[in-house]
């Protein structure tokens, strides 16, 4: 329970279905960041006459959600931490401590859909407009199948007329939309703060490697970004960050599209994520899922083909590979096929 309204309608719908809920509501950022959600979670269990806790893992999230974070973007890649808070985190130190404490499952106010039998546990798409399956895509099978997402399938006015029906205290609460660590979204600020040296300014190149400006330290841009570059006298993009030189490579319309890139560190939910296969693949949350013809290299590492260009493959995200509704499995994108440059 964060203390939003996904996962108090979640707790309130699985103890109308009879389970024996106890609301657990992770402490992870350091300082008293947490205090109003974590107030919000108790009074929603109190309203619910459940039980509560609250699970301190600030040690664990920042070992694993924040340091990767920081040093993601030092390397110029752009993390999702979400993807990574689920597996590690909420799937993973959490599940650990309900399975020690008795627990049977974790379940959370994500927008998915499970298919289980006694022999495997599928991830699907949820039919909601926020199916959220892509943040889930790194989880293993054994994670998924102790995993329940109560409010699947349903829209979120629906989700706020259940709390309003359960009489919950967190009804018309706003939902979050940055990253719940950093403050105000200042990924810069952040990064020093946590200990981590940035390279400092450096230089623009085009694609052809020529100097045409000065950018204010690699940790500031992100493949596809467009605002916040300056005036060049017409629209560029960041097709490509180079920490070993210290620069941001720009393109104009056009040149931050790619077809082609490779993923590392894949996981693999179905056996159908193996060998040579056609699939629809998803690059980032707010991006369709697009046709895609994937080619195993190793275990680990794997070539995938778009059948036509998509805008903004960006290293350090996450790839969602999908077979009809189902997600066959996940994996970080690491280097990205475009024009030569440098």
């Amino acid at each position: 329970m964060s203390g939003g309204v996904d996962s108090s309608v979640a707790a309130a719908l699985l103890k109308e279905r009879g389970y024996d809920t106890v609301g657990v509501t992770l402490r992870l950022k350091p300082g008293d960041g947490a205090d109003g959600d974590i107030e919000d979670a108790k009074n929603v269990a109190k309203a619910l006459k459940i039980e509560h806790c609250v699970l301190d893992l600030r040690g664990e999230f920042k070992e694993k959600v924040m340091d990767y974070f920081a040093a993601e973007y030092l390397c110029g890649a752009t993390p999702n931490p979400c993807v990574v808070c689920n597996r590690e985190i909420k799937f993973g130190a959490m599940l650990k401590f309900a399975l020690e404490n008795g627990g049977d499952y974790v379940a959370t106010g994500h927008y998915a859909s499970l298919d289980k039998n006694d022999e495997h546990t599928k991830l699907l798409r949820s039919d909601s407009a926020k199916d959220q399956s892509y943040f889930l895509c790194m989880l293993s099978e054994f994670q998924l199948a102790h995993a329940m997402f109560p409010i699947d399938g349903m829209e979120k006015s629906a989700i706020r007329a259940l709390a309003e029906k359960f009489s919950l205290p967190v009804a018309q609460k706003k939902d979050s939309q940055e990253v719940c660590f950093i403050p105000d979204n200042d990924y810069s600020s952040f990064i020093r703060s946590h200990g981590f040296k940035d390279m400092g300014e450096g230089d623009f190149l085009d694609t052809q490697g020529n100097v045409i400006g000065r950018h204010k330290g690699i940790m500031n841009y992100t493949v596809g970004q467009r605002k916040g570059l300056g005036a060049f006298g017409r629209p560029m993009f960041v097709t490509r960050i180079v920490p070993e030189q210290n620069a941001v490579i720009l393109g104009e319309n056009g040149a931050q599209y790619a077809k082609e890139f490779t993923v590392e560190g894949i996981n693999a939910i179905s056996a159908q994520m193996s060998g040579s296969f056609d699939c629809d693949v998803k690059i980032r949350f707010r991006a369709p899922a697009a046709p895609a013809h994937v080619e195993f290299d190793s275990k680990n590492t794997a070539h995938v083909t778009f059948f036509e260009e998509q805008r903004s493959v960006t290293p350090g995200q996450f790839a969602a590979f999908y077979i009809g509704n189902e997600v066959i499995g996940g994996a970080k994108i690491a280097g990205v096929e475009t024009q030569r440059i440098l």
